[in-house]
């Protein structure tokens, strides 16, 4: 029997008047397109569709763009934290290149290895430690 029962699509109309006050709402600024169809439980895509058909700011065939500016100030703030980590990059690579050239010419000049090299003999470690 329950096989048989169809189902219904539940769907809402609105009035033409809260489709304005939703347009209204977006064209103020006051609130993005995804967070009126989180606060109002409407599809993103409707929101749209209405704004395309009830506004009196954005033209038909034009294509709706949101920016906020908290998105701008985001992008701004990566890049000047891209920027300081670069210099920061740019120091260590100095330093490093200094204390290998630092090493180089102890090693020229001392006459020993400072560095590891493959040919070099393993420390014994704690072999040689006497135990009582």
């Amino acid at each position: 029997m329950e096989r048989l029962l169809k189902r219904v699509q539940k769907r809402r109309s609105f009035a033409k008047d809260f489709k304005r006050q939703i347009v209204k709402d977006f064209e103020s600024g006051g609130y993005s397109v995804l967070e009126l169809s989180r606060l109002h439980k409407i599809h993103p895509q409707v929101i749209y569709n209405w704004i395309y058909k009830y506004s009196t700011v954005n033209e038909k065939g034009y294509r709706v763009v949101e920016m906020k500016e908290s998105s701008q100030a985001k992008v701004k703030a990566l890049e000047a934290r891209v920027k300081q980590l670069e210099q920061t990059i740019g120091r260590k690579q100095i330093q490093i290149d200094y204390l290998e050239k630092m090493i180089e010419i102890a090693e020229e000049e001392l006459n020993i290895s400072i560095k590891k090299n493959s040919d070099t003999p393993q420390s014994s470690g704690s072999a040689n430690i006497i135990k009582r």
